[in-house]
C-alpha cells in the first residue's frame, strides 16, 4: 500500500541540477499554482474539510499551507541572493495550519495569493545566474541549504500537496 504522507515519495536531492533539470524544476514551482486550482476546483465545504488521510489535514489546511510554505521559501531565496549565508528563521507550519485563518479563509484567497507570488518568484528564478544558484541560507535544523537543493524541495513540495489533494479525490472517486 502507499503511504498516504507521501503519494510521490520522499524529497530526495541528487545533488546539484543540470540547467536542464533547473528549467524543468523552475516549470514545477510555475505550475503549482495552476495544479493546486485544479486539484480543489469543485470541492464542496465538506469535501474541503476532508482529511486527505488519517490524522492528517484537511483539504483546506493543505491549499492554505502552499503559500504560507511558499512565501517564506520565496522569501528565502531573497535573502540568500542579498546576503551571505543568512540564517533564516524556521515556522511551526502545524501551529500555522490551526489558525484562524485557515480555518475559514475562503480557499480562493490562498489560491489567488499562490498565483501573485510565484508570478514574482518565478520571475526570480528564471533571472538567476549560474553562480547565484550556490549561495545559501542556513537553516537552524537542517544547516546549510543551497538554491540548488531549496529549488528541488519546492518542486517537489507544491507536487507532494497537490498529490495528497488529487489522491484524495481519486480513493473517494470525486
Amino acid at each position: 500500500m502507499t503511504d498516504l504522507r507521501y503519494p510521490i515519495g520522499k524529497f530526495h536531492f541528487d545533488g546539484p541540477p543540470t540547467e536542464e533539470q533547473r528549467k524543468k524544476l523552475i516549470d514545477d514551482i510555475s505550475q503549482a499554482p495552476a495544479n493546486l486550482r485544479a486539484a480543489v476546483k469543485g470541492l464542496s465545504a465538506q469535501q474541503l474539510n476532508t482529511p486527505y488521510r488519517p490524522d492528517g489535514w484537511t483539504v483546506r489546511q493543505v491549499a492554505h499551507h502552499l503559500p504560507d510554505s511558499h512565501v517564506n521559501a520565496y522569501v528565502r531565496f531573497k535573502l540568500a541572493l542579498t546576503e551571505e549565508e543568512p540564517t533564516i528563521k524556521p515556522y511551526a507550519e502545524d501551529r500555522w495550519a490551526q489558525l484562524a485563518d485557515t480555518q475559514v479563509t475562503p480557499v480562493e484567497v490562498s489560491l489567488a495569493m499562490l498565483d501573485s507570488f510565484h508570478d514574482r518568484w518565478v520571475r526570480l528564478l528564471r533571472s538567476l545566474h549560474p553562480e547565484d544558484w550556490k549561495r545559501s541560507f542556513r537553516h537552524p535544523e537542517l544547516g546549510l541549504v543551497s538554491l540548488e537543493k531549496n529549488l528541488a524541495l519546492y518542486a517537489w513540495h507544491g507536487r507532494h500537496h497537490v498529490a495528497h489533494i488529487t489522491s484524495l479525490r481519486e480513493r473517494n472517486s470525486w
